[in-house]
């Protein structure tokens, strides 16, 4: 039996972001993203207070949501720890 993956969706704001990055580091978090796809709720942690969730890669991390039924995770915005939760 194929295990099911969840379908991962960028917003343009995300896609922004990852844009400014370097090569290198752009292609580690969408390579950790796609790769938690299988399984996202192992890797992730809820942002508090928000039907959000955050994953870390590194000094990076990503903000997103998944919704469990649809089976579709939404990454909102991709940007370093120092300054990624100032919107939340």
């Amino acid at each position: 039996m194929k295990e099911e993956k969840y379908q991962v969706k960028w917003s343009d704001t995300a896609i922004d972001q990852l844009k400014k990055l370097e090569k290198k580091e752009r292609k580690r978090i969408i390579d950790k993203v796609e790769s938690v796809s299988h399984d996202p709720f192992k890797h992730v942690k809820k942002l508090i207070g928000f039907n959000l969730f955050r994953l870390k890669i590194g000094s990076y991390r990503v903000i997103m949501s998944i919704e469990k039924e649809k089976m579709v995770i939404f990454v909102f915005q991709v940007g370093h720890r120092s300054i990624i939760y100032r919107n939340y």
